[in-house]
């Protein structure tokens, strides 16, 4: 079955927010750097950067990411935001406030109109995330 994962590019701080990220989601983080590719071209003081991390968690998130070499351009991700979505308060609670650590936040993770708790934030990386408690169903 296809799924489908957000892939995030950093200009050079990939490993650490992909650790942070592991710190706060959790799981297994694999990472590789160009040095064990180092025919794609990066300059030997970039052989450090990430080529591709990819984040396992216990709750079946996958999360990627990877650095940008300067041979080519980086755009800071804009337009887009990573969106965790549930039921399990607790959870969400605990993953809102490590991704709020450091971060600023746009929208209080509080309930919103329709229901539940939702709310918007941009981690320390520069990554817009959204979190949403799934509202109780009408009865």
């Amino acid at each position: 079955m296809p799924s489908l994962n957000p892939y995030i590019s950093f200009h050079d701080s990939a490993r650490a927010a992909m650790e942070f990220y592991q710190s706060v989601l959790g799981g297994e983080l694999d990472v590789m750097t160009f040095e064990a590719f180092p025919d794609m071209g990066v300059e030997p003081s970039e052989l450090h950067l990430v080529m591709h991390a990819q984040l396992e968690t216990p709750d079946g998130f996958v999360l990627m990411g990877a650095d940008t070499p300067r041979h080519m351009e980086w755009v800071k991700p804009a337009g887009i935001s990573v969106s965790i979505s549930g039921d399990d308060e607790a959870a969400l609670e605990r993953w809102w406030n490590g991704l709020a650590e450091g971060g600023s936040v746009t929208m209080p993770f509080e309930t919103p109109p329709w229901g539940g708790r939702f709310g918007m934030l941009t981690d320390r990386f520069g990554i817009e995330w959204m979190l949403s408690l799934n509202a109780a169903p009408a009865s």
